[in-house]
């Protein structure tokens, strides 16, 4: 997952917070010159207060430069107008970047008081921009004139994007309207923050205390983790689990205990609808209407066909179909499995009925019984430091990259780590930043953001790319031990981080991950392939007291199990997507219900009572907290098309590391940004369209597929 505004400046957010006020004292160091190796700002020095005279300052400049493209008195070419709106809001997009990486990863009350205030003026800045008509009339003046003006392909590149960009905004519209859309993106930017920080304050809140007799089927890594984290919060000599996923998935997996199961579940599936000063229902209600509204006002039918007219799939339709052609064999496979489960518990004298706190829990006994496999078995062989090894080893097999750790960067909080990345020929590409463990001040999941993007427009910029993970952190001494879904999460967003890392264009608008929402996820997806390969794993799964690796038959037994419960995967995932594109294709002629709304077309796509929703509404942070997924959490499975199809082209070669493939695969995907059309760049890549076929046969449901067919 890639996000723009998430993103700890010292080693927790209390001692960030304690110096909120010296800002006035002294000069801010968001407003010197950044001296700091790749362009880093001096972390060490920032405290919140300098945030708000930063962003004044960088946004009466950024205004002053836009104001001044508009009103140039010389006819608009490229240089006057797209390069020079490429130049402008330098230090307004510095300044974001840090913040937004902070305030994601380790925030506080401080930081997150700055955050609603600035936020919306930064939506209010970009949509004037957009919605400037002298710039529009200069944007339109150049596309009317593409064919003359001698661009190469970079540049017309850039220029369709604006133009696309601005006509998308609602440049054309009449004043009454811009002013409207204008506002409604200011307080979309404002609903969106308060959505994110409420989910995060669930979260943070919650705490599930066990005592000795609560522990039975834990594994001895939970069960220290869960010791550590109820310590840290002032219950030492118990156990806690938390609402990190890290925390609370492995909890569902192997705790015996079904009272506890069922009561953490309702906890975890409630975030976001507390009845409280957190409840997010009517915020998530209000940004649905929003949402239509500004779709109607650029001449859509709905949000979603607004959105979705800029991507890949260019209609709901086409999204919906590819949703459905899963949703159909996954369900079916569901129910087989959901007979099997239940079987399963009533052997054991279970009288109930699976319910989603179950699933988890039977479905690993299950896949113990079927493929002698269980996490608990693995998870030794997963070591965190191993398999950041294993991405860089991949990296560095298909695009002769090296890392080497750097321990003289400012780093925003003590757990990030830093590898300076080199090219096969020595130059330095990039700064890697990753954060890996879980904290109360950071925001859940896992996602890849530049502090500073790749662009060649003044000098050769190279980029600072940062990986934020929540594994639960060991304690002193401990290895950090992953299970096989935390390694691939790992892997995912590694494959986000070389694209922002092997980024190779002249102009920021269409640099590394600046793609089209349903393509951003192929190349990060696709990288996930080379954990499961035995030459991989060999090599970097070893057990984490013997240092031998993963035997044979371990590997044999892992593979085998690849496509075990992939009906539930799927199920739960399409569920929140199709959900996602349901609420988007309202018009927003009626206030709705998001919790109703959610029921009611769970009912009518006969979702399994016994699985929920990978994300439900009140705390669906893909799509509500921003709305860089909205109408678009669909992508991850339309990327999955082009991955399991890219793949299967090295494993048709014979060679998973085929250098003419990773050279195809580096020259049209990982650093050409936006340069060509998404559809242009995998034909490029596989000298072909994708092939939905390998999405099935990846996921084990062509058989079925074929069968209802």
């Amino acid at each position: 997952m890639t996000l723009a505004a998430f993103g700890g400046l010292f080693e927790n957010s209390e001692k960030f917070g304690t110096h909120a006020m010296e800002s006035a004292a002294g000069p801010n160091p968001l407003l010197e010159p950044w001296t700091k190796p790749f362009g880093l700002p001096p972390f060490g020095r920032l405290r919140p207060a300098h945030f708000k005279e930063a962003f004044e300052c960088a946004l009466a400049e950024a205004q002053a430069e836009v104001a001044a493209i508009a009103a140039c008195p010389e006819p608009p070419t490229f240089e006057n107008t797209v390069e020079a709106l490429e130049r402008s809001g330098g230090r307004l997009r510095r300044i974001s970047s840090v913040f937004f990486t902070l305030t994601g990863a380790d925030t506080s009350s401080e930081l997150e008081a700055v955050e609603r205030e600035i936020a919306p003026r930064i939506a209010r800045h970009h949509s004037e921009i957009h919605l400037n008509g002298d710039l529009f009339r200069r944007i339109e003046a150049l596309q009317a004139q593409r064919g003359s003006l001698g661009l190469n392909e970079e540049q017309a590149r850039v220029l369709e994007r604006y133009h696309t960009a601005f006509v998308r905004a609602g440049a054309g519209c009449s004043a009454a309207t811009k002013e409207r859309l204008a506002g409604i993106s200011e307080r979309l930017a404002a609903l969106g923050t308060r959505f994110a920080q409420n989910v995060l304050a669930d979260e943070t809140s919650y705490l599930l205390i066990l005592e000795d007799e609560d522990l039975p089927g834990l594994p001895p890594s939970l069960i220290s983790a869960a010791q550590r984290d109820a310590a840290s919060r002032g219950a030492a000599g118990k156990y806690a689990i938390t609402l990190s996923r890290s925390s609370i998935e492995p909890f569902l997996q192997f705790s015996a205990r079904r009272d506890l199961r069922e009561k953490a579940f309702r906890a975890w599936a409630r975030r976001g609808e507390s009845e409280g000063a957190t409840d997010n229902r009517a915020i998530a209600a209000e940004m649905i209407e929003l949402r239509a509204e500004q779709a109607r006002l650029l001449g859509f039918e709905s949000f979603a066909h607004y959105r979705l007219a800029d991507t890949m799939a260019r209609t709901p339709e086409a999204a919906l179909n590819l949703l459905h052609s899963v949703w159909r064999p996954a369900l079916a496979k569901v129910r087989e499995d959901e007979e099997a489960l239940q079987r399963m518990a009533a052997s054991e004298g279970g009288n109930f009925v699976i319910a989603p706190w179950d699933w988890r829990y039977y479905a690993e006994k299950r896949r113990k019984a079927e493929f002698d496999f269980d996490e608990s078995t693995l998870k030794p062989y997963l070591q965190l430091e191993n398999m950041i090894e294993a991405a860089f080893f991949a990296a560095s097999r298909l695009f002769g990259l090296s890392f080497t750790e750097r321990r003289d960067v400012p780093l925003y909080h003590q757990d990030a780590r830093a590898w300076t990345v080199k090219a096969r020929d020595g130059r330095e590409l990039a700064l890697f930043i990753g954060d890996y463990f879980a904290r109360p001040s950071k925001h859940s999941g896992a996602w890849m953001n530049c502090i500073r993007g790749q662009h060649k427009l003044d000098g050769d910029v190279r980029p600072v790319v940062v990986n934020v993970m929540n594994f639960v952190k060991p304690g002193e001494g401990e290895p950090c031990l992953l299970s096989f879904d935390d390694a691939r999460t790992l892997f995912h967003e590694f494959g986000h981080a070389l694209h922002g890392i092997l980024s190779d264009v002249t102009y920021p608008l269409i640099s590394g991950t600046n793609v089209a929402r349903d393509f951003v996820e192929f190349p990060s997806q696709l990288f996930e392939h080379w954990l499961e390969q035995p030459e991989v794993l060999r090599r970097f799964a070893r057990h984490y007291e013997t240092d031998k690796p993963i035997p044979d038959a371990l590997l044999e037994r892992l593979r085998a199990a690849r496509q075990f419960n992939q009906g539930f995967a799927a199920v739960e995932y399409a569920a929140s997507a199709l959900v996602d594109l349901a609420l988007h294709l309202e018009t927003g002629e009626n206030p709705i219900d998001i919790v109703e709304f959610e029921n009611k077309a769970l009912a009518g796509l006969g979702m399994p009572a016994a699985i929920a929703m990978r994300h439900r509404t009140p705390h669906f942070q893909h799509i509500f907290a921003g709305d860089w997924y909205a109408a678009g959490y669909y992508s991850y499975l339309w990327s999955e098309v082009l991955d399991a199809d890219g793949f299967e082209a090295f494993e048709e070669s014979g060679d998973i590391f085929s250098p003419s493939l990773a050279a195809k695969l580096e020259t049209y995907i990982y650093s050409s940004g936006n340069v060509r059309a998404p559809e242009e760049a995998y034909a490029a890549f596989r000298g072909r369209p994708p092939n939905a076929a390998a999405l099935l046969r990846k996921r084990g449901f062509a058989a079925a597929a074929g069968a209802k067919a």
